[in-house]
């Protein structure tokens, strides 16, 4: 069918590449109009601007965003020791590159869906996140993980309980805390921060009602490519 007065177009950019590089070159040009971007180092930007390239949103990010002190560096030597990515929905799994995931030799632990994870969370009254997480870290509390939330508050909540009840390692343990929503969302994530903070464990967490699933796997994709970009550098110039 054809309308004489419409007129056909293609995009103006058609390659992927491309277009990503584009996006990171617009984000880095427009993070120069936000002083509250000089409150961060390097690395903190990597992951805002891959942030801020799955949101669109520069003030949300800027002003929401918490590092603990060396998150980054803390949670890319977890992924290099092959640490266990424990997730609260399958949207992040399903999201996850899996160059990366094989290159690192990370395994990704979600449990809601598990037949086990409906029993738990009828018979203990919670919802299957909480259920799913618990069973989680028991079994897998001597190995390192990653705890990563982008959508369900109470899996922090069933995360921070179960690491002290089994008494786990939390020098093996990080967060990355992004759940969105109205209900427990603001309360679970400050439970988080004062749960990180007193016990020196790396987080980095996307406080208030904001963030999403996608912002999770942004953090995880920002964090594996600063790992490969230092060992392409380190191999580049042949230390």
């Amino acid at each position: 069918m054809k309308n004489k007065e419409f007129v056909q177009e293609q995009p103006p950019i058609n390659i992927g590449a491309n277009i990503s590089v584009k996006s990171f070159q617009i984000i880095e040009q427009e993070l120069k109009n936000y002083p509250k971007s000089k409150d961060f180092d390097d690395e903190q930007i990597e992951v805002i601007s891959r942030l801020i390239h799955t949101s669109t949103c520069f003030e949300q990010v800027l002003n929401n965003i918490f590092f603990t002190k060396d998150a980054i560096a803390r949670i890319k030597n977890l992924l290099l020791n092959k640490a266990k990515i424990i997730v609260d929905v399958n949207m992040i799994k399903v999201g996850l590159s899996q160059f990366y995931l094989d290159t690192y030799d990370n395994e990704v632990i979600c449990y809601i869906n598990e037949p086990f994870t409906f029993e738990e969370a009828k018979k203990n009254k919670t919802t299957r996140s909480y259920a799913a997480v618990v069973e989680a870290i028991k079994k897998h509390k001597d190995q390192p993980m990653i705890l990563a939330c982008g959508n369900a508050p109470t899996f922090i909540y069933a995360a921070i309980n179960t690491l002290l009840d089994e008494d786990v390692d939390l020098k093996n343990v990080a967060f990355l805390l992004f759940p969105v929503g109205f209900v427990n969302v603001i309360e679970s994530k400050d439970y988080g921060k004062r749960f990180c903070e007193a016990f020196d464990i790396p987080a980095v967490i996307m406080q208030g009602r904001f963030g999403s699933s996608t912002m999770t796997v942004a953090t995880l994709h920002a964090t594996y490519k600063l790992i490969k970009d230092y060992d392409t550098t380190k191999k580049y110039n042949g230390k």
